[in-house]
């Protein structure tokens, strides 16, 4: 018959090789004051961390550090991306930040959590969740 094969899933957590990557390729030039987005959709939380003028200096996702499947969504995932990107901020000489946060998933404010939590001072919090006007055309009726 053979042998048998035995196949290892990844996924499972937090890939601790792709944080330690992640924090290794800091940026090079100091910021004090930067805007934090979060975009928290129903299968993926990203972070992005820009300049006053919106240019991305950092970026992170739950995607990226490893996470899989249905654990991208959870909030636990949303804090440990916060968590990465408050570890460069304060790398680079972050010391106060807007928030801006998108969508509706459940890394919302575990990803906004996790990210003051390193030292960092938030100056406000804005809610810019994209809110149709009508939506989509409904489907066609079903014909039984």
């Amino acid at each position: 018959m053979g042998k048998k094969r035995i196949i290892k899933k990844s996924g499972r957590g937090l890939d601790q090789g792709r944080k330690e990557r992640a924090l290794s390729k800091a940026a090079k030039r100091r910021l004090e004051k930067g805007i934090f987005h979060v975009e928290a959709t129903f299968n993926n939380t990203k972070c992005v961390l820009t300049d006053e003028k919106g240019n991305v200096v950092m970026s992170s996702s739950s995607g990226a550090l490893g996470f899989s499947g249905a654990r991208k969504s959870t909030p636990y995932a949303a804090a440990k991306v916060g968590e990465l990107i408050g570890e460069k901020a304060m790398a680079i000489g972050l010391k106060e930040a807007t928030v801006i946060i998108r969508g509706i998933g459940a890394g919302r404010e575990s990803a906004l959590r996790a990210f003051s939590g390193k030292g960092i001072q938030i100056k406000s919090i804005k809610d810019q969740t994209p809110v149709p006007h009508n939506g989509p055309r409904p489907p066609k009726a079903r014909r039984v």
